[in-house]
């Protein structure tokens, strides 16, 4: 038990780290954190300039985990993202070696995921998943923790390759990274006017953060909470006007995980209804495929998990 509760001091300190680090996105923070201690690959979506690469590289600085940052392009290949077999000459004898290539990190930034090619996309999915990469006959596994944080851009979709949805069910989150209120945007400003940034200090490690996702992994789901996480996924399957294809399995996979760390970060070893509603959102909202009436509505997707969960409360109560 003393165990358990240094970790939660300790990850709670590791949250307000980041925040020194980054002005405002509080909810994009803990979002990003719950993702880390699900051991889940996140999508962030989000207009430049708002501070995505500042954020993973701030998580990285405060976990003490190593990190690399791929920008896609058309014209990146695989081997550009997974590494290559080079030939190398040693005493007369040629022989091939793999060379690494930036996805053996712990925490990977593919930036503007969307812009390469189908091809290049795809080779994360094995990363994404197995942890591992294969080049030619050779499978490597790559180093725990693994984390692949993803952006795209909204709004400029000229040019680029729009994730199928087998690929985005692989991230356990999508979230928006919204863009700040005024008095958080006069604090950027503040920076650029040449206040010094704070200092960011490495506050856990890849091992001790290893240690916390396997105390969250063992905390326990009550029945009655299991059944409305089912409840919800099943209901984006159900008859709605709105939704053309529900969540996929991985969905209520998703909250499972994500609801344990929440419930973890706030204190409590016992998963409640409020710690799946929270969650319920950046799990779902990119496995839900919207119907064109959705859309000539401009019906968002989490309008209609909203409508989900408030139908779901309505019946729990009535």
């Amino acid at each position: 038990m003393e165990e358990i509760e240094v970790y939660q001091k300790k990850l709670l300190e590791c949250e307000q780290e980041i925040g020194r680090g980054i002005i405002g996105q509080r909810e994009v923070i803990r979002q990003v954190m719950l993702a880390l201690l699900s051991g889940g690959n996140v999508l962030l979506e989000g207009m430049p300039g708002l501070g995505k690469t500042m954020l993973v590289r701030t998580v990285s600085q405060v976990f003490l985990l190593s990190f690399k940052r791929i920008q896609f392009t058309p014209d990146l290949m695989p081997s550009d993202v997974t590494g290559t077999n080079i030939m190398v000459r040693e005493e007369g004898k040629s022989s091939f070696r793999f060379e690494r290539g930036p996805v053996f990190a712990n925490l990977v930034l593919a930036d503007e995921i969307n812009r390469a090619t189908p091809k290049t996309q795809s080779a994360l999915l094995e990363a994404m998943q197995e942890h591992t990469v294969t080049v030619g006959n050779e499978s490597h596994r790559l180093e725990e923790p693994f984390l692949v944080l993803a952006t795209q851009n909204p709004i400029e979709q000229e040019g680029t390759y729009p994730l199928p949805e087998a690929q985005l069910d692989r991230f356990l989150f999508k979230i928006r990274v919204e863009f700040p209120d005024r008095e958080e945007l006069r604090a950027i400003l503040g920076l650029t006017e040449g206040q010094e940034p704070p200092q960011i200090h490495s506050l856990l490690n890849g091992e001790e953060l290893i240690q916390a996702k396997n105390l969250i992994a063992q905390i326990p789901i009550a029945g009655a909470v299991m059944d409305y996480i089912l409840d919800l996924v099943m209901a984006t399957h159900e008859e709605n006007v709105y939704i053309r294809e529900g969540a996929s399995p991985r969905g209520a996979q998703a909250m499972i995980r994500a609801a344990k760390a929440r419930a973890f970060l706030e204190g409590r070893l016992n998963v409640s209804f409020e710690d799946v509603k929270k969650v319920a959102y950046p799990a779902l909202r990119h496995r839900i495929l919207l119907s064109f009436d959705a859309v000539s509505e401009g019906i968002s997707e989490d309008e209609v998990i909203r409508q989900i969960i408030e139908a779901k409360e309505k019946s729990l109560y009535a």
